[in-house]
């Protein structure tokens, strides 16, 4: 299966083999190109996407050593995303579907992360699923291809966001997932106290506003209203903490609740961007394993967006008859809890 991926500012392309073997996958960023506006600019994501999406499906066939002939079919991004960058993926899937004669499956980018554990470490359903990224943040309960069942999600921005605005208002590098993490490493977690929005109350909701609100007051209370590179380290590390804790104390809440539920279900995975996070791992992973379940996270490589998890989930939805027309429309909102289980069902 041919992968394709182009939902933000990664452009993508993979094979991947039904014995879940990666034959490619390539991902070409586009840090450089929004880097001057920290932050994603759409019209640049998608003129980038269409200068190089040819190439790099043609680069994703060589190094699979597979031509046309070995493929069982064409999965790309349909949604959500980006919409202008989404039609680039999805326009190139539906031509070469059209003049190769395969089969077309247009994948739900959350599918692709919730899936990808069973890609990278081969699972069965039923499992608990965190979907942590630049733009979602949910806890569900994952049934099989296309059942989803949602216990909570962000009420306001999502983690990888407040990331992002949290490097920003820290003055570190763009992106900004990666630059906080980078800084905490040499910071002092405990020298500020930030808040852990919803820790402690029921249910399985997320708030990461009013922490990100604190680190604003907590940088400007500083002198001149700036942190130096010492204090920026030291919120970096306070901010990463509170926002394990926030997680921890959300899985544990989803974990009482899918046990109620799937009583034989005993694997939490983590997936997204924000997934590739060290410390947010160390800190699921025992919080996870002190409740008695399993914790599966895919390579740091596989949270970020690639092509490999969209042709996995291609295949997956494929087995089961799930494929698409050309007429299928991109969707740049697209939840998982709406997606076909079965051949007939509505998109």
């Amino acid at each position: 299966m041919l992968g394709i991926e182009t939902s933000c500012d990664e452009t993508a392309a993979a094979v991947v083999a039904g014995d879940r073997r990666i034959l490619s996958d390539i991902v070409l960023s586009q840090i450089e190109e929004h880097r001057p506006y920290q932050g994603v600019v759409p019209e640049i994501a998608a003129r980038s996407h269409l200068d190089h999406i040819d190439r790099l499906i043609a680069q994703a066939l060589k190094d699979a050593r597979c031509g046309w002939e070995d493929l069982n079919g064409i999965a790309a991004t349909a949604g959500p995303g980006l919409i202008g960058g989404v039609l680039v993926g999805l326009t190139t899937a539906k031509a070469i579907a059209l003049v190769r004669g395969l089969p077309l499956v247009a994948v739900n980018h959350l599918e692709g992360h919730a899936l990808t554990a069973r890609l990278t470490d081969g699972i069965d359903f039923p499992y608990l699923l965190l979907l942590v990224s630049g733009g979602h943040c949910q806890l569900l309960a994952v049934e099989g291809v296309g059942l989803y069942r949602r216990y909570g999600g962000t009420v306001d921005d999502a983690v990888g966001e407040a990331f992002d605005k949290t490097a920003a208002l820290l003055r570190l590098d763009y992106p900004g997932g990666p630059a906080v993490e980078a800084a905490a490493l040499h910071g002092d977690p405990k020298r500020f106290t930030l808040p852990r929005p919803m820790a402690g109350r029921p249910g399985c909701d997320f708030s990461f506003s009013g922490l990100k609100t604190a680190v604003r007051h907590a940088v400007a209370a500083l002198p001149g209203g700036e942190a130096d590179p010492e204090s920026a380290a030291d919120l970096a590390a306070a901010f990463q903490a509170a926002v394990a804790d926030v997680l921890a104390d959300r899985a544990i809440h989803a974990i009482a609740r899918f046990r109620e539920e799937f009583p034989a279900g005993d694997r939490f995975v983590v997936a997204g961007g924000v997934a590739a996070n060290t410390r947010i791992r160390e800190v699921l992973a025992g919080a996870v394993a002190a409740q008695g379940m399993q914790f599966v996270a895919p390579p740091a490589t596989l949270c970020t967006d690639n092509a490999a998890m969209i042709a996995w989930a291609g295949l997956e939805r494929l087995r089961l008859g799930l494929t698409d027309s050309l007429e299928f429309a991109a969707r740049p909102r697209w939840p998982l809890d709406e997606l076909p289980a079965q051949p007939g069902d509505a998109p």
